[in-house]
C-alpha cells in the first residue's frame, strides 16, 4: 500500500490552497482553469482535484497521486494534466512545487511566438528572479509547445526538452498557459510573478513597436 505522511500532506494542501487564492486574485488562474501540485516525498505529490475553482480551494480539493499519476487513498479525479506535473518531479528530484496558470499575458504571448521557436527574454533585470541567474545580460529561453489533448505525448516532449535544458525554469503551451516550478512553493510563486512581469513587458514592447 502506498503510504505518505499525513502532516506533510496537510502542509502541502494548505500551501496549494493559499497559492490558488493568490493566483486567482491576480487574474492568473480564472475559474476552474489551472492546476497546482507540491511534492510530499520521493514517490508522492499533492495535486488539485479536477474541476475545482482555484479562488475557492479548500484542503479537501487537494488529493494525492504517486509518480505514475495514480490516485492514492481516494476516488477523486486529478487534473487531466497530472502527467505534466509528474514528469517534472521525476526529472528534477529537487523540485518541490509545480504551478500551471492561464493568464491572459501568457496565453496571448504564446500565440505570437512562431511555430518551432522559443520565447527568448534578454536584458531584463527581473531575469535575476530565477535561481542561478545573477545578471540581466544572459538569455532566458522559454519553449513553446503546441497545445494538445495527448498529455502523455506532451509529457514526453517536455521531458526530452528539459532533459537537455535543465536550467530553464518554465514553458508555455500555445494558446493555453504557463508551467513553472521551484524547490519550494514560495520559489514557484516568485517565478510566476517574474514571468508575468516579463510577459507583460514583451507584449507592451510589441504594441509600441519596440
Amino acid at each position: 500500500m502506498s503510504v505518505f505522511d499525513a502532516s506533510d500532506y496537510a502542509a502541502a494542501a494548505q500551501s496549494i490552497v493559499e497559492a490558488g487564492r493568490f493566483l486567482y486574485q491576480r487574474g492568473w488562474s480564472p475559474a476552474t482553469s489551472s492546476n497546482y501540485s507540491a511534492r510530499l516525498d520521493s514517490q508522492h505529490l499533492a495535486i488539485t482535484v479536477s474541476g475545482r475553482h482555484k479562488g475557492a480551494l479548500r484542503p479537501e480539493d487537494v488529493m494525492v497521486v504517486d509518480l505514475t499519476g495514480t490516485p492514492v487513498q481516494t476516488r477523486a479525479r486529478p487534473s487531466a494534466e497530472t502527467g505534466l506535473h509528474t514528469v517534472l518531479y521525476k526529472l528534477f528530484p529537487e523540485v518541490g512545487a509545480v504551478l500551471h496558470t492561464h493568464s491572459v499575458n501568457a496565453t496571448v504571448l504564446s500565440r505570437l511566438v512562431p511555430p518551432g521557436d522559443a520565447l527568448r527574454l534578454r536584458d531584463y533585470e527581473l531575469q535575476k528572479a530565477f535561481e542561478g541567474i545573477n545578471t540581466h545580460e544572459g538569455e532566458l529561453c522559454v519553449p513553446v509547445f503546441d497545445n494538445t489533448q495527448d498529455i502523455d505525448g506532451l509529457a514526453r516532449e517536455t521531458r526530452r526538452w528539459f532533459g537537455n535544458h535543465a536550467d530553464q525554469p518554465g514553458y508555455l503551451i500555445r494558446g493555453h498557459g504557463l508551467y513553472t516550478w521551484g524547490k519550494t512553493m514560495a520559489d514557484c510563486l516568485r517565478h510566476i510573478e517574474a514571468f508575468e512581469f516579463l510577459f507583460e513587458c514583451e507584449l507592451l514592447t510589441m504594441r509600441t513597436g519596440g
